[in-house]
């Protein structure tokens, strides 16, 4: 009953009057503090003088804090702006009383105006020394208070410097915050040793389980801006290790208003001790590009689908067609874009397999643009249904192209994978073989063709963040094929981002691959996850080898033989130069492996291999067909 009491009373906020009445009650008291130290605190000087100076005073009081408004200012929330709000409100005070002195000793007026210069000097003194003292003294009985009724808890700030300071303003600001701030962590060791704010600066060395334990040190928050993954990396494996958890202030720009808060420091994510850069695009083309336009979007469904129509919502588009075969994930997009209010879009349940279907929707609404993500992508799966992965990879992209073409649609954006590079399973091929389809088509009418090749997406469906995440929640052991198997990861929002960008900058049959860093070891990967979860390796959580899967290759690639890049206008996103095909050919030879016709998974593969030669099958039951070659 006391703590919901107190809870109550903390939540409620003194009146700006009340407030006022305070401050000018200060005034008061430093006046007749001030008198006694100019009279080495005797009563030698005039009472009645005094007094009558008072209502003087508290007048001139006020309007100096009125005019600046400190009343208005919550006192448990004072921060640096409050503190020189009350300065100047003082100065104002003590140059009204300096005016009145003037202007009474000038033109004799009343001596209630006139008021000694020693005494003004230590009123101005003092009533920055007690207002302020006060305020502060207010906000940190209210922040031991709320402290008492929540769980504090101690941590270290990893960086001293300005962010690491900005950091610790932003916690010891916040009145609500349990956080008690021990110390700061620094590599620079001119640092080492000296204090901050009275607190100390220590190596990352001297944090030991002894330190920990000593200390009661729950958390450490990584607070600096420039702060290389590797690094990152390394530092939180050391805290992990001591059972610490470790959270990360975001980038400057990332800031509301520039002010950095509490709620803004967040847990370090597996995206962030990736070693690489995310990709930033800033295009102002892409409004002209996208508004007023009947945008199409296959496999809506889907990770990279939905995160497109997300990304689509941001512009004024005409109208926005989402199409996907798995009806409950549509729904469920469905449901997100009504909750947040977007208009003039529509979901449809179909499939790509079905031409006349996709042409009775090409007929009905017109579109303009369309991103092709629908698509068939576990490798595993595939490899052991090929007519599956030919009918919606191949057929189905064969399907949207040719009704993109057929109804004079802008650009059509094919989204294709790093899988499709040499590739080495079923699925891969299939991904490659459309995008020389899509290839083929180019010129053939005023549709611009357009593919983004890229690597694995984080978080999306099926992908091996979420099923580590699951596995750790299973209480393990992480599966890993490979040891040394490597991936190219990118976050769903880049991925998005690029597409979107491709069909700004494409102008027909380029491949747009970008720089996505260094490949990542999935097993570091792994390892990384356990760590994040603060458990240990291999004690809370072991990792089991299971060995390549039918298809799948240690290494990734981002372009295939034969293949180099040239640049774009922005750094990072390159296109792929693609050797000369014979488009004949290829096309005869996908209508081949498209015929309706049913064939045996055998001769499928085998139709495959005709088309893409570099398809060299790996730990498959198809590299029977590579031996015959």
């Amino acid at each position: 009953m006391l703590i919901k009491l107190l809870h109550k009373i903390s939540e409620r906020y003194a009146s700006q009057w009340l407030v006022l009445t305070f401050d000018v009650s200060i005034v008061v008291f430093t006046f007749f503090l001030a008198y006694l130290i100019r009279f080495n605190f005797q009563l030698d000087f005039d009472l009645i003088i005094f007094f009558k100076q008072i209502p003087f005073v508290i007048i001139a009081a006020c309007i100096s804090y009125l005019l600046v408004g400190s009343h208005k200012s919550v006192v448990r929330y004072t921060g640096f702006k409050d503190v020189v709000n009350v300065i100047i409100g003082v100065n104002i005070l003590a140059t009204i009383l300096i005016i009145s002195t003037f202007f009474s000793r000038k033109y004799n007026f009343d001596a209630v105006f006139n008021i000694s210069g020693s005494v003004i000097y230590i009123h101005l003194l003092l009533n920055i020394l007690f207002l302020i003292g006060s305020k502060l003294f207010v906000k940190s009985i209210y922040k031991q208070i709320t402290a008492e009724l929540n769980i504090s808890k101690n941590v270290l700030i990893y960086g001293a410097g300005s962010s690491g300071l900005i950091t610790y303003e932003a916690i010891t600001n916040d009145p609500k915050s349990n956080i008690i701030t021990i110390g700061f962590v620094d590599d620079n060791d001119s640092k080492i040793g000296k204090k901050i704010n009275l607190l100390p600066v220590y190596p990352l060395k001297k944090i030991t389980p002894e330190f920990v334990e000593k200390y009661n040190l729950e958390e450490v928050i990584i607070s600096i801006q420039t702060i290389e993954s590797s690094r990152l990396l390394e530092i939180t494996g050391l805290l992990f290790k001591l059972g610490l958890k470790v959270k990360i202030v975001p980038p400057v720009q990332n800031w509301i208003d520039g002010d950095l808060s509490i709620g803004q420091i967040k847990d370090v994510r597996i995206e962030d001790l990736l070693g690489r850069e995310p990709i930033k695009i800033a295009n102002p083309d892409l409004d002209h590009e996208y508004n007023n336009e009947i945008i199409f979007v296959t496999g809506a469904a889907g990770s990279i689908g939905s995160e497109i129509a997300r990304k689509v919502c941001n512009f004024n588009y005409k109208q926005l067609i989402l199409i996907d075969s798995a009806e409950s994930s549509l729904y469920e997009l469905e449901q997100e874009f009504i909750l947040r209010g977007i208009k003039n879009f529509k979901v449809i349940v179909g499939d790509i397999r079905d031409r006349y279907r996709m042409n009775l929707l090409f007929n009905a609404y017109k579109p303009k643009i369309v991103f092709h993500a629908a698509a068939y992508k576990h490798v595993p799966l595939m490899e052991n249904n090929p007519y599956e992965a030919v009918s919606v990879n191949i057929k189905g992209t064969k399907n949207i192209a040719d009704l993109s073409l057929k109804h004079l649609v802008n650009k059509f954006v094919f989204i294709s994978t790093d899988k499709a590079v040499n590739p080495t399973n079923v699925m891969g091929a299939s991904k490659r073989i459309a995008e020389l389809y899509v290839t083929c088509l180019k010129g053939q009418g005023q549709t611009k063709f357009i593919t983004t090749r890229f690597g694995n997406v984080l978080g999306s469906n099926g992908s091996v963040i979420p099923l580590f995440k699951n596995q750790i929640e299973a209480g393990g052991p992480l599966t890993v094929t490979h040891k040394d198997i490597t991936r190219y990861f990118m976050t769903i929002s880049e991925a998005c981002q690029l597409v979107l960008e491709a069909a700004a900058m494409g102008n027909g049959g380029e491949i747009f691959v970008f720089d996505m860093g260094k490949s990542v070891k999935i097993y570091d990967l792994a390892l990384n996850m356990i760590t994040l979860s603060g458990l240990r390796f291999p004690d809370d959580i072991n990792i089991k080898i299971t060995g390549l899967r039918p298809g799948e290759k240690i290494y990734e690639e981002l372009l295939a033989d034969g293949e180099n890049t040239g640049s774009t206008y922005h750094e990072k996103i390159m296109i792929a130069k693609t050797r000369a095909i014979d488009k004949d050919k290829i096309q005869n030879l996908i209508l081949s492996l498209c015929d309706k016709k049913r064939k045996t998974n055998i001769e499928i593969v085998a139709l495959i291999k005709d088309i893409i030669p570099e398809y060299i099958s790996n730990n498959s039951k198809f590299e029977v067909l590579d031996n015959k070659k």
